[in-house]
């Protein structure tokens, strides 16, 4: 039991020390070497648990990505009340709370997307997933939202919910450029403006 509890520390440390360095370095240019330097353990270690980066990667995605996006972006999304104050709140509210070192390196899931989405199948399958779960849960707000009478009938909730997703993280993107917020502030009225286009 002891020995159970020592490997999955060890593990969550591993995984703990790579989603930081994959963040900040992005994910090609980190190695096993630079991961297993960070816990200060051994190599052994690394191979005890992973046969290979690929499946460390992976193990990021779902455990360190997926839950961070689930508890940012898709479970506010199912909380009771105004579907439009939600849409605010997820959205605009969010991005004004991130902290510096988040605007500075981004989304890690965008991140991770554009640097090795397109690379290999069970990076972009782990990847899509994400979105689709963000996508469902988002299409399923909308829709209440139309019932509910605080959103427009005529506006298609899947359409909807991909430019939200795209324009939120896309933003992402293009904050690491620069070292103010003024470029905030001008994404936010264009956000907030479009928002409104979705209330009745």
């Amino acid at each position: 039991m002891q020995q159970e509890l020592k490997s999955e520390r060890t593990k969550d440390l591993i995984i703990d020390k790579a989603f930081k360095l994959f963040y900040e370095n992005g994910f090609k240019t980190t190695s096993i070497d630079k991961i297993m330097r960070e816990t200060t353990l051994s190599k052994g270690a690394f191979y005890h648990h992973y046969k290979s980066k690929k499946d460390l990667g992976l193990e990021v995605i779902s455990l360190k990505v997926q839950n961070r996006v689930v508890k940012g972006m898709i479970l506010p999304l199912k909380e009771p009340g105004d579907a439009y104050q939600i849409l605010q709140n997820v959205f605009i509210n969010r991005l004004k709370k991130f902290s510096f070192y988040d605007k500075q390196n981004g989304c890690p899931m965008n991140n991770l997307i554009n640097e090795i989405g397109n690379n290999e199948e069970a990076y972009q399958k782990a990847l899509k997933n994400i979105i689709e779960l963000w996508k469902t849960a988002l299409v399923a707000l909308i829709d209440r939202g139309k019932q509910e009478n605080t959103l427009k009938q005529h506006i298609c909730s899947k359409s909807t919910a991909i430019y939200l997703i795209s324009a939120f993280e896309g933003f992402r993107g293009i904050r690491k450029l620069y070292d103010n917020d003024a470029v905030l502030e001008t994404f936010l009225e264009g956000l907030s403006f479009y928002l409104k286009q979705l209330k009745i």
